[in-house]
């Protein structure tokens, strides 16, 4: 799919909180414009155009996906419905941005991989902390080895929904918990930061509806580097990312996945703070390098690659393994 020099037409798939932050910031993105959205229900829909500025409202999802002008769709559904109508987009022709986790496990990562390289249309897990300008900044440092090699990691993201058992959050077989809804954000520190990990412990706690409520695990690494994270619903924390390097550390401030500021500290003690003042929410840059990808005919990120998605949810599967986690029972 080719689409040079082409304002590329965005549909939404499920217009819930996520997805309006997404729209918003959609709008700073040049060549890109919503056209169209849809829902189960079409007054949902026909409210979600009205403060975007889409073209069309649809009240259910299939004709979205069968849409001939839309060029790319973002899917924002529930985690498990990630799997179906990403399969679903791409076999219309419809390239596709998947909100993470891309789906529940490994093996429905891999087959919707399979599936847009059959096809050969553009599909990228919508990880949008990969694509910020702090992040990428933190992980250039690191790689030019200005404070020597990484020893040890720690990230954390909690905070304290009211429960609702009900909810999204809490319901396990829409793929509730924390553990997949923002433990996959300090997960994710620990891959692009150390890799895929030697060793995993974990433990975890539980709702009455069977959805975790919290998750501590450390990863090892045979260097001798250890990643120390943590996910919860049961209360707020800092949700921050500490790197300790040999020659210095590196404090990615709260809340890390999202647009902030970095201290950094070498070795003397000397520190400097670095702020990365950004003007949206942040989403504007996964969406402006999807976007660019479509321009150029490409069918795979060089950043979000089907290797680190693969890699990202083989990883969670194996936390899932310890703690005895699974959405199937």
């Amino acid at each position: 799919m080719l689409l040079k020099n082409k304002k590329i037409k965005w549909g939404i798939l499920a217009p819930g909180h996520i997805a309006k932050k997404f729209a918003h910031d959609l709008k700073a993105v040049k060549d890109a414009t919503l056209y169209a959205v849809a829902s189960r229900d079409l007054n949902r829909a026909e409210e979600f155009k009205e403060e975007f500025g889409a073209k069309k409202a649809y009240g259910n999802y299939m004709d979205l996906i069968t849409d001939p002008k839309v060029d790319a769709i973002y899917i924002a559904t529930p985690h498990t419905f990630h799997k179906t109508y990403t399969i679903d987009c791409l076999k219309h022709k419809k390239a596709v941005l998947c909100e993470k986790p891309l789906a529940l496990n490994s093996a429905d990562v891999a087959l919707m991989i399979q599936t847009a390289k059959n096809e050969e249309i553009l599909l990228m897990e919508a990880l949008w902390t990969y694509f910020l300008p702090h992040y990428q900044y933190v992980l250039n440092f690191l790689k030019e080895g200005h404070y020597g090699a990484v020893k040890s990691l720690e990230a954390d993201f909690g905070f304290y929904p009211e429960f609702n058992a009900s909810s999204r959050l809490f319901n396990k077989q829409l793929g509730g918990g924390s553990l997949l809804d923002i433990g996959i954000y300090p997960i994710f520190a620990a891959l692009s930061i150390l890799g895929v990990p030697d060793t995993i412990n974990a433990s975890c706690t539980y709702f009455e509806t069977g959805a975790d409520s919290s998750c501590d695990m450390v990863f090892g690494y045979k260097n001798g580097a250890e990643a120390k994270l943590s996910s919860t619903f049961l209360k707020k924390t800092n949700t921050e990312a500490v790197i300790l390097c040999e020659k210095g550390t590196i404090h990615i401030q709260t809340q890390f996945h999202k647009p902030t500021s970095v201290v950094f500290t070498d070795a003397n003690g000397n520190r400097k703070t670095k702020n990365f003042e950004v003007a949206t929410h942040g989403y504007n840059y996964e969406a402006a390098h999807f976007n660019d990808l479509l321009h150029k005919g490409k069918t795979e990120s060089p950043i979000m690659t089907f290797k680190f998605s693969q890699q990202l949810m083989e990883t969670m599967d194996k936390v899932k393994e310890v703690i005895g986690l699974s959405y199937y029972e």
